[in-house]
Parts: C-alpha cells; structure tokens; sequence
C-alpha cells in the first residue's frame, strides 16, 4: 500500500476544518449541558406547594400557617409602661397624654390588650359616624349568644360568653336585646343623648369631665361597637368567677352591667398592667392610664 503524503498546504487545511469542527461540536455540547442543567435546576427551585395536573402527584401543601406567639410585657417595667408595651402591639398610634382619644383609651382601653388571635381591634378608640363603625363593624368574623334573640359579638367574644352562661345562669341585662350586645353608632349616640348633651360631650373632650365615662360613652367609642363588651345582670361570685374563667371582666368603674371581653386570665391581668379596685363590693380591674 501506497502511503500518500499531503503537502504542507493540504495539511494546513486538514487541521483548520478539524479545528474548527472541534469548536463547534464542543458549543453544542456546552449548550446541551447548559440547558440540562437550566432544566433541572427549574424542576427542583419549585415551591413545596405547587400542585401537579396529573393524578399520580397529588397536590401536598407543606406550608404552614404561623400564630404570631402571645405578647408577653417586660415584668421589670412599672404598670403604666407594661399596659402601653401591650397596647402598642394592636394600637397603631398610642394617644398623646392629656388629649381626648387619650382619656378613652385610659377609660375603655382594656380591649387593646387583648391577646386572642381570633378577635379583631380597632386601628383607634374613636369612630367618627355610621358609615366608619359599619365599615369596621363589616370585617369582623361574629358569633351568636346562645339563648337570645339578636345578641351577636366577635365570635371568640361569643364562645368565650357562652362557655361561662352553660357554666352559670348569666342573663343579659334587658334579658334579650341586641342593645346589650354589639351596637350601631346611632345606637351608642342614643345612649350618650339619654345621659348626656353637646356641652357634656365638649368637657370631656377638653378633660375636664370624666365621671360620665361610668354611665355611658361618647359617640362612636364604645366598646359594643368593637362586639367586644355586653351588659349582664350579675348579682353572686358564681356568675362573676364563671365569666373572669372565660376572659371576661368589669373595667369600666361604676358601670356595674357592662363587661368587657378582655380575653386573659385573671392572674395575668397584674402582668398587664391593670389595677385592681374594689368598689361598694365589685371587683374592676382599671387600666394604669
């Protein structure tokens, strides 16, 4: 066999195509590899919980939901310090002292520390009208007091009021009526006009009264229209130590009917900050304001 020798330009060319063949066969490998790799990375980059379409991969949702932990304030602050902490956790704006909206919170602000997860707080102590209670009023999630007619609050308010009146014979004040319970704006305006007039009203904005605050609220701050806060007719430590077993309490001093749904246990209520006073025989549990 004949052994044939290329001359030194043919041999030139030869390794230039071979090169250049090389070159290209190697992109295309480097782009095959890049896109397996593309391919496998978008496959497992997936959330946990997308759903597959097909029937042999069932759709698993391995998120969680997470419970925001309970507040618990800081025991070497004083009372006042550890009830504003508490408050400053569901209140977005904490009232300046001496103002209006502070008197209210001071008067009826023991809602505001309140720790169930299944209730929901006002962004302020003072609605201006109908139409913002209604507005609130629309987002909360109610429940119905078991033996009466319309008598509605936040369903954890509810439960909680329910468990104690199957505990004890606990009748609301007019023994039926939606007034004891969660009120409109206009209704807790009727209240204030039954009690109390404009230069009242202009008083108490200026904080030169406060006592009224014991008989009955301004417009559009009472703890009815929050579905947090029903009258009961009261009268034994039975019914009394029922209703402090489920969360609910007096705070509001000289209004002997109204309870407030406060939603801690009674000794947890000093870690708050509340003040306890005992007045012509009834235990209130005041905010340190």
């Amino acid at each position: 066999m004949k052994l044939t020798i290329k001359k030194p330009k043919d041999l030139t060319r030869f390794i230039r195509k071979a090169s250049f063949t090389s070159i290209v066969i190697g992109i295309i490998f480097v782009l095959v590899a890049s896109n397996q790799i593309t391919h496998h990375h978008a496959r497992t980059s997936q959330p946990l919980n997308v759903c597959s379409a097909t029937v042999s991969s069932p759709c698993i949702n391995t998120s969680k939901e997470i419970t925001p932990k309970p507040f618990i304030p800081n025991p070497e602050l004083n009372n006042k310090q550890r009830f504003l902490s508490a408050v400053n956790q569901k209140l977005p704006t904490i009232p300046q002292f001496g103002t209006y909206e502070y008197t209210l919170l001071r008067a009826y602000g023991a809602v505001f520390v309140n720790q169930d997860v299944g209730i929901k707080l006002p962004p302020k102590d003072i609605f201006a009208d109908e139409q913002e209670t209604q507005e609130f009023q629309a987002t909360l999630t109610m429940g119905h007091v078991d033996g009466t007619n319309d008598c509605y609050l936040q369903k954890s308010a509810a439960d909680a009021l329910n468990k104690a009146r199957v505990q004890q014979h606990i009748p609301l004040k007019s023994g039926y009526g939606s007034g004891d319970c969660t009120r409109t704006f206009n209704t807790n305006l009727r209240f204030w006009q039954k009690y109390a007039d404009n230069q009242v009203l202009a008083k108490v904005q200026q904080g030169k009264e406060t006592k009224i605050l014991g008989l009955v609220a301004p417009p559009g701050t009472s703890q009815h229209l929050w579905g947090l806060a029903i009258d009961l007719r009261v009268g034994s430590k039975e019914q009394r130590k029922a209703l402090n077993q489920n969360g609910w309490f007096q705070t509001v001093e000289n209004d002997v009917p109204h309870w407030t749904y406060v939603g801690l246990a009674e000794d947890n209520l000093p870690l708050f900050g509340f003040n306890k006073q005992v007045v012509r025989g009834i235990t209130y549990w005041i905010t340190p304001l």
